[in-house]
C-alpha cells in the first residue's frame, strides 16, 4: 500500500516496463475485481486522430457551467494527477492514493496471474473508481484508437468521434479504412455518435458501424454545420446551424478553423444531452465555450518576442496548424523549433512544413519515443537549410522582437517547453 506520492510515483515508473498493450482483458478484469465502478458512472466517450483535447475541454466546460460535477479524463500529461480532473482541477494527491490503494490488491491478484495491467490501464481503472464516486457526467478521451483502447471498457451516454487520419499506423494499420476501424470501435449499440467532418474512406467505415450498432449518427458537414469563422476582436465568430430555424453564434478564444469545428461538436453534444432529458442551457454553454483554452494549442506563452506552442503531431495536425498560422501571421518572419516522435511520419511533417517558415530548426527532447540527434540526421544531411540544436538553447536564443517563433511536433514536447516557459516567468 501507499502512504506518499512519491511511492506512487516510482510504482508508476517500475510499471512503464510492461509498455503499451492494446486490448480490453486486463482492463476488463482490474474493473470486475474492483466492482465495476464504470458501471456506476456516465461518461462521454471520445475519440479521434486529432482534436479529442480540445473538444474535450470545451464540453467540460460547457458542462461544468451548467452545474454538473464534471471529470476529464486525458492523455499525454506530465503529471501522474493532470491525466484525472475534477471540474476545473487536477485529482489532489491524497484521492489518488486513496483511490490506487483500493485498486493495489486487484493490481497484485492480475500480476499473480502473469496479466500484468500496464500503468495506462491502472490509470484508467483509477479514473473510473474516482468519477463513479465524484462526478455527475465524466468526459473520458481514448488514449490510442477507440476499438482496443483501454478506455473502451464503460457503455457511454453519448460517442464523439472528432476525424480520423493516419497516426500510430504501427498499431492501428497503414490505411485510413483500418484506423476508422478502430475509431468506430467506441460506438455501442443504441447510442448516439457525433463525429466531425471525415474523409470518404473513414465515414463509410463509421457509418457502416453505426448502421451495425443501431445507434443515431449525427455528422459536422451533413446534419449540423458552421460557416468560415470571421475573426473579430482576436475572437473566432462562428455560426453554427443543424436545419431547424434557430441558428448559434459562438465566441471562440481558441484559434484556427479546426477549433471552431471541434466546438461544434461539443455543441452538438450538449443539444443530444437536453433531448436526452440532461437540464442544459445551450446559452450558459457558450458563453463558458467562449473562455475555454488548452494548453499547447496555437498557445502563445511569450509576447515579447512571440513564441507560440501548437501540440501538432502528425500530417494532418500540421495541415491545422499552417492555417492557423497563416490565418494570423500571415506576413511575419517566422521560425519554426521541431521536436518528434521517431515513429511518425516526419518526412511527410517536414515536407508540410518547410514552404512556411524562414528557418527549421529539429531539435530532440526527453522521451524514449523522441526522435534523437542521430535518428534526424538524414533530414539534416539532405536538407542543408535545416539546423540542430537543443531546444533550451534555442529557446533562450529566441530574441527577435520582428520575428514570430513557433514550437511544435508534439504534445509531450510542448509540454516541456510549457514547463520551461512557466519556470522562466517565476
Amino acid at each position: 500500500m501507499f502512504a506518499t506520492f512519491d511511492q506512487v510515483v516510482e510504482f508508476f515508473e517500475q510499471r512503464k516496463t510492461f509498455g503499451i498493450k492494446p486490448g480490453l482483458e486486463r482492463i476488463k478484469a482490474l474493473l470486475r475485481l474492483s466492482g465495476e465502478p464504470q458501471k456506476r458512472m456516465k461518461a462521454i466517450h471520445i475519440a479521434g486522430t486529432n482534436g479529442k483535447g480540445s473538444t474535450s475541454h470545451f464540453l467540460k466546460d460547457a458542462l461544468i457551467a451548467n452545474n454538473y460535477k464534471t471529470g476529464l479524463f486525458s492523455s499525454p500529461s506530465q503529471t501522474l494527477t493532470g491525466h484525472i480532473w475534477i471540474q476545473d482541477r487536477p485529482i489532489t494527491e491524497a484521492a489518488f492514493i486513496i483511490e490506487l490503494n483500493r485498486l493495489y490488491p486487484v493490481i497484485n491478484v492480475l500480476d499473480e496471474q502473469d496479466m500484468h495491467p500496464t500503468e495506462f490501464e491502472i490509470m484508467t481503472a483509477i479514473a473510473c473508481l474516482y468519477f463513479s464516486q465524484h462526478t455527475d457526467i465524466a468526459v473520458i478521451e481514448a488514449g490510442m484508437g477507440g476499438r482496443e483502447d483501454t478506455t473502451n471498457c464503460f457503455v457511454p451516454i453519448l460517442s464523439i468521434i472528432t476525424n480520423v487520419a493516419m497516426d500510430h499506423t504501427g498499431f492501428l494499420g497503414e490505411r485510413i479504412e483500418q484506423i476508422a476501424y478502430h475509431k468506430a470501435g467506441i460506438i455501442k449499440k443504441g447510442i448516439p455518435v457525433i463525429t466531425g467532418d471525415l474523409k470518404l474512406n473513414a465515414n463509410r467505415v463509421i457509418v457502416e458501424e453505426a448502421n451495425r450498432c443501431e445507434a443515431d449518427l449525427y455528422q459536422l458537414g451533413d446534419h449540423f454545420t458552421i460557416r468560415t469563422p470571421v475573426i473579430k476582436n482576436d475572437l473566432q465568430h462562428v455560426t453554427w446551424q443543424d436545419g431547424s430555424p434557430m441558428t448559434h453564434t459562438l465566441q471562440l478564444q481558441m484559434k484556427g478553423v479546426h477549433q471552431a469545428e471541434n466546438a461544434a461538436l461539443a455543441v452538438k453534444a450538449i443539444k443530444l444531452l437536453k433531448q436526452k432529458g440532461y437540464m442544459m442551457d445551450l446559452s450558459v454553454a457558450l458563453t463558458a465555450m467562449k473562455h475555454t483554452r488548452v494548453p499547447g494549442r496555437f498557445e502563445q506563452v511569450c509576447h515579447d518576442p512571440q513564441v507560440i506552442l501548437d501540440g501538432a503531431h502528425n500530417p494532418d495536425g500540421i495541415e491545422s496548424f499552417l492555417s492557423s498560422v497563416q490565418t494570423y501571421y500571415p506576413s511575419k518572419e517566422r521560425h519554426l523549433l521541431f521536436g518528434v516522435f521517431k515513429d511518425k511520419d516526419v518526412e511527410a511533417m517536414l515536407d508540410k512544413l518547410r514552404p512556411y517558415f524562414d528557418t527549421i530548426t529539429l531539435t530532440t527532447f526527453d522521451h524514449p519515443r523522441a526522435a534523437s540527434k542521430d535518428e534526424l540526421q538524414s533530414f539534416l544531411v539532405n536538407d542543408p537549410s535545416l539546423y540542430f540544436v537543443p531546444w533550451r538553447e534555442a529557446v533562450s536564443a529566441m530574441n527577435d522582437a520582428n520575428a514570430v517563433y513557433f514550437i511544435t511536433g508534439s504534445l509531450h514536447f510542448i509540454m516541456q517547453v510549457e514547463d520551461f516557459f512557466d519556470i522562466s516567468k517565476r
